[in-house]
C-alpha cells in the first residue's frame, strides 16, 4: 500500500494503516452515525462524493392500515387489535411541514411485548415511527461544540437569583471567578456552575 497506495475517484491517496475510503463503504452516508452528528443533505452528501441510500427503498410491501389520528390518546382504551394494524408515521402527513418529513419508512407495527409494556407503565402508543423517534431523541442531546463561559453562581445565589445557594463557596459572598468551556450555550436559561461550586452544593 505505500508503493502503490489506492486511489479514490476524487484523487484523494490512501496509504496502509489508514481508514479505508468511504467510497468502499457498504454504507450511505446517511445511515451511519455520522448523519446524526454532521447532517447533510442528498445534494450535499452526493457533491462530496460518498454514497447516498434512498432509506424509502426499505419500505417493502405493506398498507396502512391506522392513521395515527385514530389511535386512542390513553392506553387505557388500546387493545390487542392494535397489534394487527399497520400503523402510518405522523411525520408522512407533518402538519407544520405540509410534506412527509418521515426518516423512516413511514409506517410502524406495535409488537405485543411492546404493547405490554405501554400497559405497564401507563404510556400510550407511540404516533412517530422508530427511526423518527430516534431522531426527536438526537434533538435533546447537547450540541457537539463548546463556549466559553463564567460560572454563573454570584455568591449567595445564583446569577438569575432562581436559585439560593445552601452553603457558603470558595469564593465567599463574591462573584465566582472561574471560567470554562461548556457545552450549554450562553443564551439557554440553564444555571451552569464551575465543578467547585457544583460540588458544593451537591456533595
Amino acid at each position: 500500500m505505500n508503493t502503490k497506495p489506492y486511489k479514490d475517484k476524487t484523487g484523494i491517496i490512501y496509504k496502509y494503516g489508514e481508514f479505508f475510503p468511504i467510497e468502499l463503504s457498504p454504507f450511505g452516508y446517511n445511515e451511519t452515525v455520522a448523519n446524526e452528528y454532521f447532517p447533510m443533505t442528498k445534494e450535499e452528501i452526493q457533491a462530496k462524493g460518498y454514497k447516498y441510500t434512498d432509506i424509502k427503498k426499505y419500505k417493502g410491501e405493506y398498507k396502512v392500515t391506522m392513521r395515527t389520528q385514530d389511535i386512542p390518546d390513553h392506553i387505557k382504551n388500546v387493545d390487542n387489535k392494535i397489534l394487527e394494524e399497520v400503523i402510518e408515521c405522523a411525520n408522512v402527513h407533518n402538519e407544520e411541514e405540509k410534506k412527509d418529513v418521515c426518516k423512516g419508512v413511514g409506517a410502524f407495527k406495535i409488537i405485543p411485548q411492546e404493547l405490554e409494556f405501554y400497559k405497564k407503565q401507563n404510556f400510550p402508543i407511540p404516533r412517530l415511527c422508530p427511526d423518527c423517534r430516534h431522531f426527536e431523541r438526537i434533538k435533546q442531546r447537547n450540541p457537539l461544540k463548546l463556549w466559553h463561559r463564567k460560572c454563573t453562581c454570584g455568591g449567595k445565589k445564583s446569577d438569575n437569583n432562581l436559585y439560593d445557594n445552601i452553603v457558603e463557596h470558595f469564593h465567599k459572598a463574591v462573584h465566582c471567578p472561574n471560567e470554562f468551556e461548556t457545552t450549554y450555550a450562553p443564551e439557554r436559561k440553564e444555571i451552569v456552575y464551575c465543578e467547585p461550586c457544583y460540588l458544593s452544593e451537591v456533595v
